[in-house]
């Protein structure tokens, strides 16, 4: 067991709730194999709380903070800074402290990036489907047109807020980047060709595990790529759908692990390699 003394530099995790992560495991190993003086634990924020939090933590000298659900756009007021793309996004998921205060960044977005890499999946000029048109949908549709898709069609039920999201990142990008389509339409999409989509909404998550946004055969033929953004189960409705289809599909574990080293990079200075990250993926990760 790591042995913390009075220089341990202290990070952790806040959100509510936090009891499921596995974010401690995951930091702690990284201190252990890099040799750095950094422990890591995992801070529950009650409703209402949050200023106060970030507040105490920088009180109290916390080094850095990773930010989960409900708090990755609330925490944005708190910061004395934020990260282009953090801003651009619209969402904070790590922070790292400064003089006056902690800049905001979000390595999520970053994470799918690596994720995308480590599977061989590349983005840049592909016209992608996002299904979803929520927060973390926004997230990677601005993450795709700052990484070269050539468009994202966003796939929604509710159709308003397809085209609101739609609407709001082309005025961003300054061009017609994204279009919204209705779920109902899907089968508009060109036949004689097949997309990487990306599910971007907590449909088919534990415990209603047996969902999926579409459940249509065909949707799925045209399919090359399926990547969902959950973990938790190890394998999706979507994910078996894609496969059926003859599709490869991959879960979030990944984009989990990288966020994390690529906030452990932020704070410590130190690049972690991939063999260590392959190691801290099998360790801690190969299970959910």
């Amino acid at each position: 067991m790591k042995e913390i003394g009075g220089t341990t530099k202290l990070c952790g995790l806040i959100g509510n709730p936090v009891g499921h992560t596995k974010s401690p495991a995951m930091h702690n190993l990284l201190a252990e194999k890099t040799g750095y003086d950094l422990a890591y634990g995992a801070f529950p924020v009650p409703e209402g709380s949050l200023g106060a939090a970030v507040k105490g933590a920088f009180a109290l000298g916390i080094f850095g903070m990773n930010v989960t659900v409900p708090y990755k756009q609330d925490i944005i007021p708190f910061l004395c800074d934020i990260d282009p793309l953090a801003k651009k996004i619209g969402s904070v998921n790590t922070l790292v402290r400064c003089e006056n205060g902690y800049k905001g960044y979000n390595t999520d977005m970053p994470g799918l990036m690596r994720a995308f890499e480590s599977d061989g999946v590349d983005i840049k000029g592909e016209d992608i489907l996002v299904l979803g048109a929520g927060g973390v949908a926004r997230a990677v549709v601005m993450l795709l047109e700052e990484r070269a898709a050539a468009s994202v069609t966003i796939i929604n039920r509710n159709s308003d807020r397809a085209e609101e999201l739609a609407g709001s990142v082309n005025a961003i990008c300054g061009r017609e980047f994204a279009r919204p389509l209705s779920i109902g339409d899907y089968g508009k999409l060109p036949d004689d060709r097949k997309f990487i989509v990306i599910q971007a909404t907590s449909v088919g998550m534990y415990p209603d595990i047996d969902k999926a946004v579409i459940e249509d055969a065909s949707f799925y033929r045209r399919v090359k790529v399926g990547y969902d953004l959950i973990f938790n189960p190890k394998k999706t409705r979507f994910m078996e759908l894609c496969e059926k289809a003859g599709a490869r599909a991959y879960n979030g574990s990944k984009m989990l692990l990288y966020q994390g080293v690529i906030a452990y990079e932020y704070w410590t200075g130190i690049n972690i390699s991939d063999d260590l990250a392959k190691e801290v993926y099998e360790k801690v990760l190969t299970d959910v």
